[in-house]
């Protein structure tokens, strides 16, 4: 076969990719641990994105680094408000395969770079940046959700190249920010002009395809209080904002039995157990334990259905929150303000992709010896972006991970080299291979 030369990959080629990825397993998780290393964290991301910029060019990418710019995405289907949020370290990283010849179908593997905060790091079994294997798991924050993920994607480009070969298409390996807050960084790829025939996305959700996932919303109820002595001197009771915004918190919680019962009319969750979750997240508020509170924040995070209009979903949230209010005689007469603050995410149902579906299947077979499976899940990706305003299939499946954004955060590292096979047998697959 000469150089340059485009085939299918027959079984001798498959196994040879396979093979790699066994070989170079220990350098993928070290490769991972350098990266769970880096705190990336809300306005921390940019160390990491450096290391890969590096690991890409490394590879022969060519890497476009760019700072995400909210006025260029700001009035793009998709967007998601930012508050309270410095875009000054907010990095997207792409690397660039362009074969000699293009010959195949062109693909995207996305993942976002950005963690969750750690909690207490004093009730982590070992430091959460610092990664530590276990047998068959590792340690650390972001080690599932999902840097191990991520780092797949390139091992699983390394292990065609170390078989001998390339894609035979254009392949766009995509380390984005702002995935757990906004997805305003795989938009911000959009806007910058990168698309293809399939988008995959390692997330943790198992070796398993997801058909469907929710959609977002993340908003704040502000209450203002009468600040007062809390002594209650001189006849004034003043209004405590604390007490009064959990006042509200009943009325919003209820909005979860609420919309869950309308699964039963939903295609796709209808046989889900619980689809919607309506998460406090976040409350604060006084200033002084003998003050009565001037002020209250909650923080909240409900789930959508696919389908489901986000307007009218904004517009039940500010309802219930008037009514809760209204029940209350100083917060009808100071009612208060609801913010969006992130999330803004529509639901996303995997359609119209028969043929990455069954790349995807029968990859995993390969790997497995068993049938590709399904889920519909109760969280959110990425992978929205790419089928809503792309329409372009956009495929999640992905590594074991257990207590992603809990203490003790840990990744199956079996699974990440079974799946990390799949990557790259899909990859050669939907993308054909040349010789190199």
């Amino acid at each position: 076969m000469t150089k340059g030369h485009d085939v299918m990959p027959d079984e001798d080629v498959k196994q040879a990719i396979t093979a790699a990825v066994d070989r170079n397993f220990d350098a993928q998780v070290a490769f991972t641990q350098k990266m769970v290393r880096c705190p990336s964290l809300r306005g921390q991301e940019h160390t990491v994105q450096d290391l890969m910029a590096q690991a890409m060019a490394r590879r022969g990418l060519s890497v476009d680094r760019w700072k995400v710019d909210v006025n260029d995405i700001k009035d793009m289907p998709g967007f998601a408000p930012v508050v309270d949020a410095s875009y000054d370290n907010a990095w997207n990283v792409v690397g660039t395969w362009e074969p000699e010849k293009i010959a195949g179908r062109s693909l995207i593997f996305n993942g976002h770079i950005d963690v969750v905060p750690c909690s207490d790091p004093d009730r982590w079994t070992t430091p959460p940046f610092e990664p530590r294997l276990d047998g068959k798991w590792m340690y650390g924050r972001g080690a599932g959700d999902m840097k191990a993920g991520l780092a797949g994607t390139l091992f699983a480009f390394d292990a065609l190249r170390d078989a001998g070969y390339g894609p035979a298409a254009p392949v766009h390996f995509q380390s984005v920010v702002e995935e757990e807050c906004t997805g305003n960084g795989t938009l911000a790829c959009l806007q910058r002009g990168y698309r293809a025939d399939c988008a995959f996305v390692p997330e943790p959700l198992g070796p398993q395809l997801m058909r469907a996932e929710i959609g977002l919303i993340w908003f704040r109820v502000h209450v203002d209080g009468d600040p007062q002595h809390a002594s209650a001197g001189f006849n004034q009771v003043g209004a405590n904002a604390i007490e009064k915004a959990l006042h509200i918190w009943p009325g919003i919680k209820a909005l979860e039995a609420e919309w869950n019962a309308r699964k039963a009319d939903h295609p796709v969750y209808r046989n889900h157990p619980h689809p919607i979750r309506v998460n406090l997240g976040e409350i604060s508020g006084g200033e002084w334990t003998s003050n009565v509170p001037a002020a209250a924040v909650l923080s909240v995070r409900v789930a959508v259905l696919p389908g489901d209009d986000l307007a009218d979903i904004r517009r039940e949230i500010e309802d219930r929150v008037q009514r809760a209010a209204q029940s209350d005689p100083y917060l009808a007469a100071h009612p208060p303000r609801v913010e969006y603050h992130g999330h803004m995410a529509e639901g996303y149902v995997l359609e119209n992709a028969a043929e990455a579906e069954a790349v995807l299947a029968e990859g995993h077979r390969s790997v497995y010896g068993a049938d590709l499976t399904e889920e519909v899940t109760s969280a959110a990706t990425d992978a929205r972006f790419f089928g809503l305003y792309q329409n372009t299939p956009g495929l999640v499946y992905g590594p074991i991970c257990e207590q992603p954004h809990g203490i003790d955060e840990r990744v199956d590292l079996d699974s990440v080299r079974a799946v990390t096979k799949t990557m790259a047998l899909f990859l050669a697959e939907w993308c054909g291979v040349e010789r190199l």
